[in-house]
């Protein structure tokens, strides 16, 4: 199926966020990168804020594409524990489009949003509990924090880690989670 000229905008916007970063994303940039005029540009997002947003929509639910094709199922079809292993798995493959992104969108509240809706669709929260709660309780919160400071650091400082290495760490990540033998919550 042939990609949208929209979907083609969009990728070439996240292409110029990649490289460029959010700030540099203009109407100028985007038709030096597509090929298409600024007019062309202008009748699929008609304001700079339209198509910003719209990004973050797109990347966010590329985002969580990958996070089902990690799962092998839809989100709706999997328990808590494992969107939990989706999302660590997905901290795999850090973009920095997706961390300028994510940055950016503190300063927006419909942009923060969308990144907030898809986090509570996959991941988990701290739990809110009466005084103190166990570290069992508090095991798949902290495994979300671990994961998104995996992906943030690959994201922030490419080439961090070689692909085993990061093989490796999801997999910690994700028997810490799971309270596996050998992880750190069961010696």
């Amino acid at each position: 199926m042939r990609q949208s000229r929209r979907t083609e905008i969009l990728e070439a916007a996240r292409a110029v966020v990649q490289r460029d970063g959010v700030r540099l994303l203009t109407y100028e940039a985007l038709a030096k990168e597509t090929g298409l005029t600024k007019g062309g540009i202008l009748y699929h997002f008609s304001t700079r804020e339209d198509l910003v947003l719209e990004l973050h929509a797109h990347v966010a639910q590329q985002w969580e594409s990958a996070m089902e094709q990690a799962a092998g199922a839809r989100r709706e079809d999997l328990d808590a524990g494992q969107r939990l292993r989706a999302y660590i798995a997905a901290s795999c493959d850090p973009d920095r489009a997706e961390l300028m992104l994510l940055l950016e969108s503190a300063e927006d509240p419909r942009a923060r949003e969308i990144w907030d809706d898809a986090y509570r669709r996959w991941a988990p929260e701290l739990p809110e509990a009466e005084g103190a709660a166990s570290e069992a309780d508090l095991r798949p919160f902290l495994a979300r924090l671990a994961a998104d400071g995996l992906w943030m650091y690959g994201a922030a400082l490419p080439g961090s880690f070689d692909p085993e290495q990061r093989r490796r760490l999801v997999e910690a990540i994700t028997r810490w989670s799971d309270g596996s033998p050998g992880s750190p919550a069961t010696r």
